[in-house]
């Protein structure tokens, strides 16, 4: 039976901006989602994961398929390590994978862009909130052992190494949210107003993070190159820093997390995916990871009172087919 899987991904710098068209550095991780599956006369799958809510992303996707042409059926079975509501993309790993299985079983393809599209397009029918496209190219685009730099506004991308050794932990604030039930569609609006010139107290602020994000972006890419991973925690820091105070995104509890961070010896934190809860992610070497992973549980939930289980990740590569 074929199987298909696509990862999740953490964003290292460059949230708010793939909806204007701004430029992302997010990098695939080692968790995602997998579905076995066959052939079939219509579409037919299970999940153990958000077995009620699961259907109304593959309902969206099988009509954005029809809508070019696409349609075929499919039963198998669909599993993921990667947590939902944490900021770490787990509707767009789903909405890739199901979508290389639609496609292989209808006989067609679609370049990876065109499938992120696709899978883009299918998230905003299935929750009803503008998105960008960040999630899915990262789900179809990533190499190991790289970021990808992607510029949203013109599609073009190229990967930037990870300096040798570095590593992933990303912890969850263990405040889940729903982007549909979140300031994520006001904030998007906001922006669009600044750029279109309706300027205000709340509105400058949008606009100023926006194009003070993409110059981090560009310099976080630099910084990665040339090693410097020093460089990379003062950027990540403002980063944070901005989308606390200027995109009003983040909580206290995320707040708290890149902090304890810190303190337990990540060169660079910040919080991750769309805010107003979720996951912030922390950069140190491969080897203190774990025990960062560990001091930062402890005392958050000694803080808290809530028990989150870090993970810690590696880079990987993109949506593939395993079999």
């Amino acid at each position: 039976m074929p199987r298909y899987h696509a990862p999740g991904r953490v964003n290292l710098i460059g949230e708010h901006t793939d909806y204007a068209g701004g430029l992302v550095l997010p990098v695939a991780i080692d968790r995602g989602v997998t579905l076995a599956c066959r052939r079939a006369d219509r579409i037919r799958l299970r999940s153990d994961v958000d077995p009620d809510g699961f259907g109304r992303y593959v309902a969206a996707l099988a009509g954005e398929l029809a809508g070019v042409g696409i349609v075929s059926g499919i039963e198998g079975q669909v599993e993921s390590d990667l947590p939902a509501g944490v900021g770490l993309a787990s509707s767009a790993a789903l909405l890739v994978v199901v979508g290389m299985a639609l496609l292989d079983a209808a006989g067609a393809e679609l370049e990876p862009m065109a499938l992120a599209d696709v899978c883009r397009r299918a998230e905003e029918r299935a929750v009803g909130v503008p998105c960008g496209i960040m999630d899915q190219a990262a789900a179809v685009l990533a190499e190991p052992g790289h970021a990808l730099l992607l510029d949203c506004g013109t599609l073009v991308g190229r990967h930037v190494p990870l300096p040798p050794g570095l590593g992933l932990v990303v912890i969850d604030s263990r405040t889940p949210r729903q982007l549909a039930d979140t300031g994520y569609a006001n904030r998007r609006t906001e922006l669009e107003r600044a750029l279109a010139g309706d300027l205000d107290e709340t509105t400058s602020r949008r606009l100023r993070h926006l194009r003070s994000e993409n110059a981090r972006v560009e310099q976080a890419a630099a910084a990665l190159e040339r090693g410097d991973v020093e460089a990379l925690g003062a950027i990540m820091a403002a980063g944070h820093a901005s989308l606390r105070d200027d995109y009003e995104v983040s909580t206290p509890e995320l707040d708290l997390l890149v902090a304890l961070a810190l303190e337990a010896g990540a060169a660079a934190a910040r919080m991750t995916g769309g805010g107003f809860g979720g996951a912030i992610v922390a950069l140190a070497p491969e080897e203190r990871c774990p025990a960062i992973a560990a001091a930062v549980a402890a005392a958050y939930g000694e803080a808290t009172g809530r028990v989150t289980q870090p993970i810690v990740a590696r880079s990987a590569g993109g949506a593939r087919r395993i079999a």
